[in-house]
This record gives structure tokens, C-alpha cells and sequence, in this order.
């Protein structure tokens, strides 16, 4: 029987395009201490630590290694985790299992990526992930394929572009608050509208950024939660989902096959004992790599019937005082630093529940969902609540 799990602190960098006055051991470094500051505590209270990030962005491998000097991992049991885009929730859900599994009562999960120390690589790395024939002439990375989905929701919804836009819109007036947030200058819809076309239909500020940073979390058992008399979000449930198709044989678009979201979703609500999302949780962190993501993944979420998902944007559903707040951070349309962009979803849920999130905290939260999403239809799921 696995030991109840909680998560006591977070911290994260301040993020941005290009981080020039710092190396990566030091970026990594201002996350951990923020986390154990959070939860005051030092590395001698850390028993283990797992980390990760895209390695072949940069183009520097064994990062559990070169990187010690900044993780703290110096004598401490170490494993690297890289699962793609979904890197940062896995790294979430492995650090809960490590404690869960009663090997340790506490483990330091840490999250990070430099995209501008090689620039360009990002979409040729996932560019050269895809099959050499079929798939590699046609997929200019990410963002083709978020193409095809905005094109398939577009037509299926009849949601236009400038309703989409408005996430965007959203997005950038609640990362206002939250001062690691990449992007904070308002938009309009106007803006996004005009902003260059990308893979039709997604333009410019349709998309998410590339950022600079870091973000750190510490699990601890019930016991060490106990002992150290801290607030904590527990993790109550966690689930990962994956396949692989081809893209144009993939299923997630097609009538009522269920996407690997909703089947990751099924299965943490079923854990946590969620009946309806909208009225049981208090806030959600989503990994929206895209304006048109948002909208379908809250469908697959079960937030709303399918073809509602702008009417919870439209309605304030959604907003900072409304009644499932979603991405109060800005979320990954703001900021993006792919190895430890799941993770900060996961840290950002987590503050909420421990009521340490700022100037974006949203009251009274006690439940929080978390999603991280990466290739091969990857999806990930973690509800915290407070205890």
C-alpha cells in the first residue's frame, strides 16, 4: 500500500527568451533553492531527486550528470527522466511515486531547458523524431500538427479564429499577476489576428513561446509533512496516457474516439473520487500549447459538453472569479521552457492548494487538477487537494 504523498514546496526562475547571465547548473540552481526555501528546508533533507528535460534541443546529454553542481544531487540517489513534451508532469508523477513507494520521504523533482542555447534546433529535433517518409517532408514540427488540430476543431465546432484568439487575450491578462510569467504584455484580438500565419489557421500569438528557466517541487511523505508542521497539497491521483499513430491515421480528431486526455482524466477522477470536474475542482493548470488547444482539452477534460469549450471563456467560466479559474498563471501560452514546462504546471497547482501563489492566487482552492501533453498523443493527469 503506497504512503500518502504530498507536495511542500516549489520554486521557480524567472522566465524569458534568453537567460545570458547565467549558465545552466546556475538556472537550475535558483529553482531548487526557491523550492526548498518555500518549504524551509535544506539538501540534507532531500533523499532523492529526479530530473529532466529535452536533451536533444540543446544538444548536451546526461543532464543528471554535468548539471549536480546546480540539482544538489551530490551523493543523493539520481535518475533522469525524458518523456519529451510530457518531461515535466513525468517528472511530477516519478517524484510522487518515489515517495509513494515508501523508498524515501522526500524527493526534489526538477524541470528544466535553455531553447536559446541552440536556436533553431527545437523544431528540428521533433522535425527528426517522425517517420523519414511518411511524416518528416510534412511536419514542420510542432506546430503543423497543432495546425491540423486547429483546422479539425475549427470545422467540427465551427469556432472561428478570432474565437480562438480571445484565449489568448485571457492568457495574457492573468499572467499579469504572476511575476515568473514569460509573456505579460497584453494583447488584443485584433492583435493576434494580424500577428504572421504560421500552419493554418495559427498565427504568431496562436502559439506558445520558447523560454529560458527552471522549476523545482519537493515531495514529502505524511510523516515528514507531519514533522515539518508545513501546509501541503497532496497528490491524490496521477495518470499517463500514450500512443503513436501516424499523423494522418491518428484517431484524436475522429468522431467519438476517446483522446488520450479524457481516457488520463477518466482515470484520475475515478482515483480522486470526481464526479463532475467543473463543480468538484477549484482550479486547473493546463498545458495549452496553442490558442485552439485550450478550448478542446477542457472538452476532453469533461469541463463542458464537446463544441462548448469558448463558451467558458466567452461566459468567464474560466476567468480569475469564475467558477473553475483555469490557468491563473498565463499558463504555457506565457510561458514555456518545454523540459520543466509540465512541472510548473504541477508547482503552480500545488501554491494554489497551499495558498502560496501571489497575486494570482485564487480563493478558497482546495482541489486543482494539473495536465502535461508531449508527442505520441502523451497526456499526463495529477489532482492535488489539501488535506
Amino acid at each position: 500500500m503506497s504512503q500518502a504523498t504530498a507536495i511542500i514546496g516549489t520554486g521557480q526562475t524567472h522566465h524569458c527568451s534568453v537567460r545570458r547571465d547565467v549558465n545552466i547548473p546556475g538556472m537550475i540552481h535558483e529553482a531548487v533553492t526557491r523550492a526548498l526555501v518555500d518549504a524551509e528546508l535544506t539538501m540534507n533533507d532531500i533523499d532523492a531527486i529526479v530530473i529532466g528535460n529535452m536533451e536533444h534541443f540543446e544538444g548536451i546529454h546526461l543532464s543528471d550528470m554535468w548539471s549536480l553542481d546546480g540539482a544538489g544531487g551530490y551523493l543523493k540517489p539520481t535518475i533522469k527522466v525524458a518523456t519529451g513534451g510530457c518531461t515535466g508532469t513525468s517528472l511530477g508523477i516519478a517524484g510522487y511515486y518515489h515517495v509513494a513507494s515508501g523508498l524515501f520521504d522526500s524527493c526534489l523533482a526538477i524541470g528544466w531547458e535553455a531553447l536559446s542555447v541552440s536556436e533553431g534546433e527545437t523544431t528540428t529535433g521533433i522535425i527528426t523524431a517522425f517517420d523519414p517518409f511518411f511524416e518528416r517532408p510534412t511536419f514542420a514540427g510542432a506546430i503543423s500538427g497543432l495546425g491540423i488540430f486547429a483546422q479539425e476543431y475549427m470545422n467540427q465546432t465551427g469556432v472561428t479564429e478570432a474565437q480562438a484568439a480571445q484565449v489568448v487575450v485571457d492568457a495574457r491578462q492573468k499572467a499579469q499577476r504572476n511575476p515568473f510569467a514569460h509573456l505579460k504584455q497584453s494583447v488584443t484580438v485584433e492583435e493576434v489576428m494580424k500577428s504572421p500565419l504560421l500552419s493554418y489557421p495559427l498565427k504568431y500569438l496562436d502559439m506558445c513561446p520558447t523560454s529560458d528557466g527552471a522549476c523545482a517541487v519537493i515531495f514529502a511523505s505524511e510523516s515528514m509533512v507531519k514533522k515539518h508542521g508545513k501546509k501541503a497539497a497532496f497528490i491524490k491521483a496521477v495518470a499517463s496516457v500514450h500512443n503513436h499513430t501516424y499523423l494522418g491515421d491518428t484517431v484524436r480528431f475522429r468522431g467519438n474516439q476517446l483522446e488520450t486526455l479524457t481516457l488520463a482524466a477518466q482515470q484520475a477522477y475515478k482515483k480522486s473520487g470526481i464526479n463532475n470536474p467543473l463543480e468538484d475542482l477549484d482550479v486547473a493548470e493546463i498545458y495549452e500549447p496553442c490558442s485552439f488547444a485550450l478550448l478542446k482539452w477542457m472538452e476532453y477534460l469533461g469541463f463542458c459538453e464537446k463544441g462548448q469549450g469558448i463558451r467558458l471563456v466567452e461566459d468567464g467560466t474560466v476567468a480569475m472569479k469564475g467558477k473553475l479559474p483555469v490557468n491563473p498563471s498565463g499558463g504555457v501560452l506565457c510561458t514555456n521552457p518545454i523540459g520543466a514546462t509540465g512541472l510548473i504546471r504541477v508547482a503552480e497547482a500545488a501554491s494554489q492548494v497551499m495558498g502560496r501563489a501571489g497575486e494570482h492566487q485564487v480563493d478558497g482552492v482546495r482541489r486543482a487538477i494539473a495536465t502535461g501533453f508531449g508527442g505520441s498523443n502523451w497526456n499526463e493527469v495529477l489532482i492535488l487537494e489539501a488535506p
